[in-house]
């Protein structure tokens, strides 16, 4: 693994020697390309790296600094946590400074270092006072600054020193993180395959590991991180990875190497923008990706972004609105849900803006409690997928519920039961389907979680504990247990049951209902009638026939038949050779 390194972005307007200051504190050109070299004028980013005292390794993201390439400028930046903001002395404060820097304030770049080049031209003092005016109202604040000359070396050990300074005040990211990888460039390599490239903001890469990117899952061949063959390495870092699994037309800027089972790819999100007056459609920017988007306000500084292709995004992530007709960097907006819900009736946007209202309101990240109450059943996965932190106990599985929604569908049930009763009287409840449709619940092993006295879950139905029959089944049933009271093993024949009106239907929900016992088709004894039979059989001569049998039970041979062949079939008799039966 990697030791500590540090990344760093260069930003400011074109021509005041970012790249010159990049070269001259790494001995590294971060162009790399010939026109960039030719007209002194960077249109890509540029990568290099140093070793800085009192800082470790140190890599430099150079941006261009031209309008017209500010897209890749924020590609490059969007990683990162750290930017060296260039001004020249003989320049002083432009149009690109500006643009610059109400990028790195909508992305809420909280650490930097100005850095005034040309010192050797003119006094850099003004350009210095002007520049630290413009930083201090914006979220990198109050950042020390530095003077120098790229050409005559003079301030660079003063650069490097408070560069360290300022990392070392940079928390370090956690190691465990989800992976998100934003990739800034993609090639192939002859032998190796596809190769990415990009600033490892948080999480470990290690060679094996599996992501997914675009939908499709990948495995990491080979990891580099300034050129240098690793077996993994930690954010922050710029890291450069061989996959196994994708073309390399497949996966270019903008794309993500996302750890499996974490960030939602959505094109729908909500948020809260910290402008108002947004244009219809703009273009979003998250990491390294720049994606066009329609806006639809929901009220407020509350709107919905449509986006014309899904990015991976997380509750709480801030993202960076730009609007491209007029080259201007809007501000930025902190994303809400990532889920949300269709607006399809009338005032569906206001309502929408209502539940949304406190969520982030406090500055602190998402939370369980608040998605709950507006989601009211969700999935653990889902939610630490959404970025949601998930803490105690599940309902079910991995479902969890909001409290108070939860009791109120606990308590729907029992109405849910007693509704199919009044329709189904000869049913003894509802199917565990039924309520799941009813209710509009996801699972069935919600419903079942759901079920609670004086209702239970038997042979897939949810059952009341008291098992009610309806008054004329009940009778009736009243009057065959009455009869075999007098002669237990004499079940009531056809006439009987046609006369008590017991017809299949109804005989059927006595016996679920445990009121009577089937030992065949049209045969039903009382409850406990294999224990009654077992001691009656004791009396006889072992092994005993048929007909012993039906004269010590004192009943027909229509029962007695089913009557041994169930007995047989529990195991409580076994039948010899001869047809005769024995007690185990």
């Amino acid at each position: 693994m990697t030791g500590p390194t540090s990344v760093v972005a260069t930003a400011g307007h074109v021509d005041h020697g970012k790249s010159s200051l990049v070269r001259a504190l790494t001995g590294r050109d971060p162009d790399r390309y010939e026109e960039e070299k030719r007209r002194g004028l960077t249109i890509d980013l540029g990568y290099a790296w140093t070793d800085v005292p009192g800082a470790g390794t140190v890599a430099f993201v150079d941006v261009p600094g031209h309008e017209r390439f500010v897209p890749t400028m924020l590609a490059g930046v969007g990683p990162v946590p750290v930017v060296l903001f260039v001004v020249a002395a003989d320049g002083g404060w432009m149009p690109q400074s500006a643009e610059h820097l109400a990028a790195l304030d909508a992305l809420d770049v909280r650490y930097g270092l100005l850095v005034v080049t040309r010192a050797d031209l003119t006094d850099p003092g003004p350009a210095r006072d002007a520049a630290l005016a413009e930083l201090r109202r914006t979220s990198l604040g109050d950042v020390p600054a530095v003077a120098c000359s790229a050409v005559t070396g003079d301030g660079l050990d003063d650069v490097r020193s408070t560069l360290a300074q300022v990392l070392g005040n940079v928390p370090v990211p956690d190691a465990a993180a989800p992976v998100r990888f934003w990739v800034d460039r993609s090639f192939s390599v002859t032998g190796a395959g596809t190769v990415v490239t990009g600033t490892l903001a948080a999480g470990t890469v290690a060679v094996g590991d599996e992501f997914v990117v675009g939908g499709r899952t990948v495995h990491v061949r080979g990891v580099q991180s300034l050129e240098r063959t690793v077996d993994r390495v930690a954010g922050v870092a710029r890291v450069a990875l061989n996959l196994r699994g994708v073309d390399r037309r497949h996966v270019r800027r903008g794309d993500a190497l996302l750890t499996p089972g974490t960030h939602v790819r959505t094109d729908v999100l909500d948020v809260r923008a910290d402008t108002g007056d947004l244009p219809a459609e703009l273009v979003v920017h998250l990491g390294s990706a720049a994606v066009p988007a329609r806006v639809r306000p929901l009220g407020g500084a509350l709107v919905r972004l449509q986006l014309r292709a899904p990015l991976p995004i997380v509750v709480g992530d801030r993202l960076l609105l730009r609007d491209p007709a007029r080259h201007e960097v809007l501000g930025a907006a902190a994303v809400l849900d990532v889920l949300p819900p269709a607006l399809r009736r009338r005032g569906a946007a206001a309502a929408r803006a209502g539940e949304l209202a406190d969520v982030l309101a406090d500055g602190h990240g998402p939370d369980l409690a608040s998605e709950l109450r507006r989601r009211h059943l969700v999935r653990g996965a889902t939610l630490r997928a959404m970025g949601v932190p998930v803490a105690g106990r599940p309902v079910v599985g991995d479902w969890y519920a909001d409290p108070a929604w939860w009791a109120a569908q606990r308590a729907r049930v029992p109405e849910v039961v007693r509704s199919h009763r009044a329709q189904e009287p000869l049913q003894p409840g509802p199917t565990l389907e039924h309520v799941r449709r009813t209710l509009r619940l996801p699972d069935l092993d919600v419903v079942t979680a759901l079920v609670a006295d004086p209702l239970r879950v038997r042979d897939g139905r949810v059952v009341e504990r008291t098992d009610d029959l309806p008054p004329a089944v009940e009778r009736a049933v009243a009057a065959v247990l009455a009869d075999l009271a007098v002669a237990p093993f004499a079940a009531p024949d056809v006439e009987r049951l046609r006369d008590l009106r017991l017809g299949r239907s109804e005989l059927a929900a006595a016996v679920r209902a445990g009121r009577l016992e089937r030992v065949a088709d049209g045969v039903v004894l009382a409850p406990g009638y294999r224990d009654r039979a077992v001691a009656a059989l004791r009396a006889v001569p072992q092994p005993f026939a048929l007909s012993e049998a039906r004269k010590a039970l004192g009943t027909s041979r229509r029962v007695a038949v089913p009557l041994l062949e169930a007995l047989d079939a529990a195991g409580v008799t076994v039948r010899e050779p001869d047809d005769r039966r024995r007690l185990r």
